[in-house]
């Protein structure tokens, strides 16, 4: 077992267990997380084993994430609860507030207490973007189109995953609904005002999130590059919302990351701007070029914040779990809004 800080970088790895490669490469001491995708999968045991391995590789663990939001974005399926789209509970919140908040806290519990039952740490949860509808890639992954009630989703669904031992992870910081888009393929501009924007940046002032994930989108308000690669946004959220959680890129390999050019001068934009955590997905050969050619002045507080992150709290393993009275009662309100 190495023993490392943990580094700025999260990466990923092709298949369902660790290769020599990826191995040699979750050991560099630029790198502090894994996120996993579904082609990680294969079924609830292999995951564990999967995590125990990747939790095995160093001290302090590296981060282990995912994108388990519910809806069209949930990476493990087969085994796993099936999970709404956080518009099921803005619209559940719209006939019955009570049984709304108490369905977004079930929610956010069998989502992290499934995930750290199966060695996973964090997940990317949840979205604070509003949904002002034209949207390509937001749509019903967020809660509802008043700041107000995305703030008490949020933080409903926040206190579950607590509950489980998970932290939370706002997204995307300031705000990915307004924009047409979608920045995985487009660069998306939101010409508004600042002004204007205060409704989208709402739930970042008022939430207690333990991480933020900027987006790739230029508001011209404020700066000519992304949130992602702006000093001033990232120091908008230090200073003015005062937030002093973990700040993530979204992935560097998305379309919109590339208005700085190539990988390398992504990761080190994004480092300069302030971004705790770097995102590079889905591009093996560049994360080799990046670990070998990427020298940065690492700020040790950074992984510090990151280390945080990591649960504190023992997960129930898999077979506890399906014995807990508060995860029956949570899967069988999902399974009536999922009907």
């Amino acid at each position: 077992m190495t023993h490392l800080p943990l580094g700025p970088l999260m990466i990923d790895i092709a298949g369902t267990e660790l290769t020599d490669l990826d191995r040699e490469r979750l050991c560099h001491p630029l790198v502090g997380g894994i996120i996993l995708f579904s082609r990680n999968y294969a079924d609830p045991e292999q995951l564990s084993a999967l995590t125990a391995a990747i939790h095995a590789l160093r001290t302090p663990a590296l981060l282990i994430a995912v994108d388990h939001e519910g809806g069209r974005v949930q990476r493990f399926r087969d085994g796993f609860t099936r999970l709404p789209a956080m518009a099921t509970l803005g619209k559940m919140w719209d006939e019955n507030i009570e049984e709304a908040l108490a369905a977004a806290r079930q929610v956010g519990y069998v989502l992290a207490a499934e995930l750290r039952a199966r060695g996973v740490d964090y997940s990317f949860t949840p979205v604070l973007d509003l949904d002002y509808g034209p949207s390509r890639v937001i749509g019903d992954r967020a809660f509802h189109r008043q700041p107000a009630v995305v703030v008490a989703l949020a933080a409903a669904l926040g206190e579950g995953l607590h509950l489980a031992g998970m932290g939370s992870c706002g997204k995307h910081f300031p705000g990915h609904g307004y924009v047409i888009p979608d920045s995985h393929v487009e660069l998306p501009v939101d010409d508004r005002a600042l002004e204007a924007m205060q409704e989208d940046i709402l739930p970042y002032r008022q939430l207690p999130l333990d991480g933020v994930m900027a987006a790739h989108v230029i508001y011209n308000c404020v700066d000519c590059n992304t949130a992602v690669f702006s000093n001033k946004w990232i120091s908008y959220l230090r200073n003015d919302i005062k937030f002093n959680g973990v700040v993530f890129t979204d992935d560097l390999s998305m379309a919109g990351a590339g208005v700085v050019g190539g990988m390398l001068n992504r990761v080190e934009t994004a480092y300069k701007a302030g971004c705790d955590m770097l995102l590079v997905c889905n591009a093996p050969d560049v994360v080799g070029d990046v670990l070998e050619n990427w020298k940065p002045v690492i700020d040790p507080l950074r992984g510090q914040r990151v280390e945080a992150l990591i649960p504190k709290v023992s997960a129930k393993d898999w077979e506890v779990l399906q014995f807990d009275r508060t995860y029956i009662a949570a899967q069988q309100t999902i399974a009536k809004l999922m009907a």
